[in-house]
């Protein structure tokens, strides 16, 4: 389960809104997008600390976020609400969390979101919570064994789990923050 909230209500952009120094507010400012930031994570292990306090911080500097609230079930595809809510976007947040692997919704977002990435431009920032970045980028640990799940699930050569793969390689090696405890 998700939370789908919004800094603001209306999905129009004033041409002021991003003319700030910010990065999160810069990046892709040419583009007409609905919302500036999308927040990719899994929800049972950061719900109820870090992401209600990113999600305040975004909102209070003015960041349109958008974050999915939609109770998820086991093998449900990828909504087309949540396809074009990660196109609709100027910039993809992906906090990996301990569990965010295990979710093959989870994903199939971050695969989406590496696709808008090198197709439409997104901006894509990922935010390593209590995971190191090495584990993201070369399954181990958590990662790994949520891997070998659906390898199992889907098969070993399945082309969904080589997408996913590649995916966490891709966003693992991009430059982010790694936040330990804090």
């Amino acid at each position: 389960m998700r939370d789908r909230a919004a800094a603001r209500p209306d999905t129009k952009h004033s041409e002021e809104a991003h003319q700030t120094s910010s990065p999160l507010m810069a990046a892709s400012s040419d583009l007409k997008r609905c919302y500036d930031v999308f927040l990719s994570f899994r929800g049972t292990d950061v719900r109820n600390n870090f992401l209600g306090h990113l999600y305040a911080a975004l909102a209070q500097k003015g960041i349109y976020t958008y974050i999915d609230s939609e109770e998820l079930w086991k093998g449900e595809q990828i909504t087309p609400a949540l396809i074009k809510a990660i196109e609709d976007s100027r910039i993809a947040i992906i906090v990996f969390s301990k569990d965010y692997a295990s979710s093959p919704w989870c994903l199939e977002e971050v695969e989406k979101i590496m696709e808008c990435k090198e197709q439409r431009g997104l901006t894509v920032f990922p935010l390593f919570y209590k995971v190191d970045p090495r584990e993201v980028r070369t399954p181990r640990k958590r990662y790994r064994k949520a891997m070998v799940k659906h390898e199992r699930k889907f098969g070993r050569d399945s082309e969904k789990v080589k997408r996913w793969k590649k995916a966490l390689h891709d966003v693992g090696s991009l430059s982010g923050w790694d936040l330990k405890d804090k």
